[in-house]
């Protein structure tokens, strides 16, 4: 009986010390992993700070610009003539223009970035660049994103299509017919909010777009109307049958949200620049080789106040 009972008690004394120690091993491990976040600095809270801190636009304000030499404006690199990039390597064009001008008054140098069209909003507000001057069109939901200055050009969608088969009106589009666009651009959002039946055929770049109309891989290219007007204008066989289509609209430079003190430089340069009628000259300089006298009073905004 007596060693029934002392196994019995040894028996639970065994127990309890296994459960003890399993319970320590526990609290070491939850210690250890305590003492590890420390050290890394990764905590539940810390992790949510980096989270939000990552979603925070960047920027620099006007005096950090001039205080680096340097400005950054993204461009486009494809589009001529508004935004090339030459035989020599320069970057020349209506937007290239009218940013050097902005670098020149601002006493500073000015550091292209080649950008595509669904890259504009990124470029800004990653800090990439400070200023987007890539033929950006105004449009409420951009807004959001972005600030806009005052406007310096005029535009509308217009679409293009080869002499052999010219189209004049999209509702005579069917499914079968694809019309070739450019990803991010207002002719994209356009077509696929007011035709939603048709078929779009997306790419990244200008260039790509242009090589796939020439190629027949779509019976049109929709885009800005200033663009479908120069390749006509520049390349036979290819009529605008839609000159204008959608509600007329504005180009204007684009800052990071938020970011005032360039903005405000920006709209009190664009003021000045009206009183000396600069993007006239800046018409005269880059394209009127390409639209002629024609287009020049209907396309230009002089200080910011479209007609």
């Amino acid at each position: 009986m007596i060693k029934e009972r002392l196994t019995k008690r040894l028996a639970l004394f065994t127990a309890l010390t296994l459960t003890g120690a399993m319970l320590a091993g526990c609290g070491n491990t939850d210690a250890a992993e305590s003492s590890s976040d420390a050290q890394t600095g990764v905590t539940a809270d810390t992790q949510a700070s980096a989270g939000d801190a990552s979603a925070d636009v960047v920027y620099r304000t006007l005096d950090e610009i001039k205080e680096s030499g340097t400005i950054n404006i993204g461009v486009f690199s494809d589009k001529n003539p508004f935004g090339y990039v030459d035989e020599n390597g320069e970057y020349q064009g209506y937007d290239v223009y009218f940013a050097n001008r902005l670098a020149e008054d601002l006493g500073v140098d000015v550091n292209f970035v080649s950008t595509e069209a669904a890259s504009r909003i990124e470029y800004l507000q990653t800090g990439k660049v400070d200023i987007i001057l890539a033929n950006f069109t105004v449009t409420p939901e951009r807004a959001e994103e972005v600030d806009f200055a005052l406007p310096y050009m005029n535009v509308s969608l217009g679409v293009i299509s080869p002499d052999s088969a010219v189209v004049e009106s999209l509702e005579d589009l069917t499914a079968d017919d694809p019309v070739i666009v450019i990803s991010g651009t207002t002719a994209e959002t356009y077509l696929t909010e007011n035709y939603p039946d048709l078929t779009l055929q997306k790419y990244d770049s200008y260039a790509a777009a242009k090589t796939a109309l020439e190629n027949g891989s779509g019976v049109a290219w929709a885009n800005d109307n200033t663009e479908v007007i120069a390749f006509s204008l520049q390349n036979k066989g290819y009529t605008v049958g839609i000159p204008s289509i959608g509600s007329n609209d504005s180009i204007a430079p684009a800052v990071t949200k938020g970011n005032d003190t360039l903005l405000d430089w920006i709209n009190e340069e664009i003021k000045t620049l009206g009183e000396e009628q600069f993007f006239h000259a800046d018409y005269e300089e880059t394209l009127k080789d390409t639209y002629g006298s024609e287009y020049e009073d209907s396309l230009v905004v002089e200080g910011g106040e479209t007609k």
